[in-house]
C-alpha cells in the first residue's frame, strides 16, 4: 500500500501511518516548511518505509500514484482548500481514497472558562481567520468539497477530540493554544488586527 501525507509538518502522524502500514507499504510525507521536514526526517530516521519530500500543497506533481492520500489538520489554514483537494484527489490511484481530518474552529469549548485574555485571543483568532479567507467551520463542509470534485462514496465522521486534566497526554495537547497565541498573534496583528480588540 502507498500512502501520501500532505502537509505532514515534523511527521509524528506520518510515522504512524508507516508503522500501521507495516514494511510491505510505503509512505511518503510532504510539506513546503524544510524546517518542519529536518525535525521530520531526524526524528524517523529508522522506518525504512518512510520518507519526507518537499512539496507545496498546491503543486503536488503526482498523478495517480497513491492507494491513500490524506491531509491532518491542513485545509484549515488554506484559503483555497478545494484547489489542494484537486491535487490530492489526482495524486490518488483510481479507485484510491482521500482521508481527511480538520476542525470546526466555532465549536471549540472549553470547562472551565479560560481566563478572559485567552477568550479575546479566541475570538479575534476567529476573526482573522474569517477575514482572511479561511473557513472556520472548514470540518463540516468538507463532505461538500469533496462531492464538488466528483467523488462518489463520500463518508463523513464525526471526530471529538476531548482532553481532561489527568489524561496522559493532557499538558502535550493543551500546550498547542500557547504556541498557536506566540505564532499566530504576530500574525494577527500584522495582518491589522488591532491589539486592543483582544
Amino acid at each position: 500500500m502507498s500512502i501520501l501525507d500532505v502537509g505532514c509538518g515534523s511527521g509524528v502522524i506520518t510515522a504512524g501511518i508507516a508503522d500501521a502500514v507495516g514494511p510491505s507499504g510505503t509512505v511518503i510525507g510532504v510539506d513546503v516548511s524544510e524546517e518542519l521536514l529536518a525535525q521530520a526526517r531526524a526524528r524517523q530516521s529508522s522506518q525504512a518505509n518512510l520518507s519526507f519530500e518537499t512539496a507545496d500543497v498546491f503543486r503536488l506533481a503526482y498523478r495517480d500514484v497513491f492507494d491513500v492520500v490524506t491531509a491532518a489538520r491542513v485545509l484549515q489554514w488554506l484559503v483555497d482548500p478545494v484547489a489542494a483537494l484537486a491535487g490530492m484527489v489526482a495524486a490518488a490511484k483510481p479507485g484510491g481514497r482521500i482521508v481527511v481530518l480538520d476542525y470546526n474552529h466555532t465549536e471549540a469549548r472549553w470547562e472551565p472558562e479560560p481566563p478572559a485574555a485567552f477568550t479575546r485571543f479566541y475570538n479575534a483568532f476567529l476573526a482573522w481567520r474569517a477575514e482572511v479567507g479561511m473557513d472556520n467551520a472548514i470540518a463540516d463542509h468538507l463532505g461538500a468539497m469533496l462531492s464538488k470534485l466528483g467523488l462518489l462514496s463520500i463518508e463523513v465522521t464525526d471526530e471529538i477530540e476531548l482532553t481532561t486534566r489527568g489524561d496522559a497526554d493532557f499538558e502535550r495537547r493543551m500546550a498547542l493554544w500557547p504556541r498557536v497565541i506566540a505564532t499566530r498573534g504576530h500574525q494577527i496583528v500584522a495582518d491589522g488586527t488591532k491589539p486592543q480588540a483582544w
